[in-house]
């Protein structure tokens, strides 16, 4: 079975292909694009409220540290929060983590 090329719309057309806005060149490519970018929306919404989650949990933190004299920031757990992305995602997971962290404790 041979794949279906898409068409541009013309005149008359009723809304784009699926493959102008997927750069797909078949319509069954441009459907499992779709669906895959589904998915991917779906997990970029749990990780947004996953690092919304962390956010409430170092603030609780924060909180404590400071009110039993501690300092705002624990630099030796921060070191070993780098570490544990730098480890599984490479030099990319460390920038991520320092999004993480500024996102949770703010700019010191």
């Amino acid at each position: 079975m041979t794949a279906t090329p898409t068409t541009a719309t013309t005149p008359g057309q009723a809304g784009p292909q699926p493959g102008e806005r997927t750069g797909a060149r078949t319509t069954e490519a441009a459907e499992l694009i779709t669906g895959a970018r589904q998915r991917i929306d779906a997990l970029d919404a749990r990780i947004i409220g996953l690092v919304q989650e962390r956010m409430a949990v170092s603030a609780v933190i924060q909180k404590e540290r400071i009110a039993s004299g501690g300092r705002r920031v624990n630099l030796s757990r921060e070191m070993e929060i780098l570490a544990t992305y730098r480890d599984a995602l490479g030099k990319p997971g460390t920038a991520l983590a320092m999004t993480l962290l500024e996102l949770c404790r703010g700019r010191i």
